[in-house]
């Protein structure tokens, strides 16, 4: 039983809640202080690198969002049986747990490979990616900043396959979408902090995506959200040195083998 059951079905929660989990957490971040103690770039780097004010990553985002419902509430209208959601049998939580670690590797590859691609072809990269790249010092609310194209195939595409492949039901298909945007707005939030569970976890965190928003880390880690698999498997994998600044906070360096 969760806390939504009888006020809204499984299929509009899997579409609605990760667009309100996004804000939230995002937002959690964006009303921190300064923190300059555990930044990976200071704030002076962040305002002249970046070459987008907030209000138009805002704008980008929404505009993403507005999309992904759509095609949220498409898939979920072809997946779902005539009978209600809440009668759906739900699978035993070990099944669940199989199915949530499928959709994390099926989702790591279809974006690891769309996302190499998108660096590869001048055109793609040039008129598309590198609207996310004009976030040279990425911030939480940015994390979904992408060109429309961007956002439909490499997020929005990348959940839809996800979900399919692994056989999840809506009702596991809302837990796994807020996880995987929880964990790409942290992956974007541009802190350091102690005791943060991704870091703990996960060797794809912020340092490691950060890598990757640096002019030198361009063709280098690719993989988002969970893994590194791919990045070790074809040779795009550099890993992170975090190095003390004397002004506070850190800075995230290229340590290659």
């Amino acid at each position: 039983m969760v806390f939504w059951e009888g006020y809204i079905s499984d299929e509009s929660m899997g579409t609605f809640a990760p667009l309100v989990v996004y804000w939230l957490y995002a937002g959690f971040y964006q009303l921190l202080p300064p923190l300059d103690n555990y930044r990976l770039h200071t704030k002076t780097e962040e305002d002249e690198k970046n070459k987008v004010p907030l209000g138009t990553v805002i704008k980008g985002v929404l505009i993403q969002q507005f999309f992904q419902a759509v095609v949220a509430e498409l898939l979920f209208l072809v997946t779902s049986n005539v009978s209600s959601s809440r009668n759906t049998a739900q699978p035993s939580l070990p099944i669940q747990v199989i199915q949530f670690i499928i959709a994390m590797l099926v989702m790591d590859t279809w974006q690891y490979f769309v996302h190499r691609y998108m660096h590869q072809n001048k055109f793609l990269y040039r008129h598309i990616h590198s609207q996310h790249h004009k976030l040279v010092v990425p911030y939480a609310i940015g994390a979904l900043y992408n060109h429309p194209l961007e956002g439909l195939l490499l997020d929005t595409f990348g959940g839809a396959i996800s979900f399919l492949v692994s056989g999840m039901t809506a009702r596991t298909a809302v837990f796994f979408f807020c996880f995987a945007v929880i964990k790409t707005v942290d992956d974007h939030c541009g802190l350091w902090l102690p005791g943060n569970i991704f870091h703990l976890f996960f060797q794809n965190n912020t340092a490691y995506h950060d890598i990757h928003h640096q002019l030198q880390g361009l063709k280098f880690n690719y993989s988002q959200p969970f893994f590194p698999i791919w990045d070790k498997l074809l040779g795009t994998y550099v890993p992170y040195t975090l190095v003390k600044r004397a002004e506070g906070g850190f800075e995230a360096r290229l340590k290659k083998e």
